[in-house]
């Protein structure tokens, strides 16, 4: 398979019924990330619902009161019907639109997909345009070693 980075400006990112948690990247190893998902994946179902879609990572990037840089990041799946009644640590959104992204496709090994990443910093960096410090990645499959994802960081608009 060809690794490939394909960038469109103007993406809208539309997501529905969204189940989603944060997850601590300091102590959860690949693994844990693994179990998380597949619990969040059996909670939909016990609640009468069926995960549709892909696995989506959101990413938000601040700084704190030290002036360090402090990372969250989410896992959300999508599910077929809005869940009420949730317990800790899940929460849920009926929709979450973001508009105007900046929006790459990529294909090749996942241990390279900081090149979308960068790709979209090089492209905002070189056009003059100002990204927001939340990005979201769906991991749309997996094919032998590679795999298949689309990044979508929003723009921000200086008017």
């Amino acid at each position: 398979m060809n690794n490939k980075l394909q960038l469109s400006n103007n993406k809208t990112l539309k997501l529905s019924n969204v189940l989603m948690m944060e997850i601590d990247i300091s102590t959860e190893s690949g693994n844990d990330v693994n179990k998380q998902i597949l619990k969040m994946e059996n909670y939909i179902k016990s609640k009468g619902a069926m995960p549709i879609g892909p696995l989506i990572q959101k990413t938000e990037y601040s700084i704190n009161e030290e002036g360090q840089l402090a990372i969250k990041i989410y896992l959300m799946r999508q599910s077929n019907n809005y869940i009420n009644h949730l317990e800790e640590p899940y929460k849920m959104e009926s929709i979450i639109r973001v508009k105007d992204c900046m929006y790459v496709r990529y294909t090749g090994p996942e241990n390279k997909l900081k090149f979308a990443y960068d790709k979209i910093n090089l492209t905002a960096f070189e056009e003059d345009i100002e990204l927001s410090n939340e990005n979201y990645t769906i991991f749309v499959n997996q094919i032998d070693e590679d795999i298949v994802a689309d990044v979508f960081v929003e723009k921000i608009r200086n008017e």
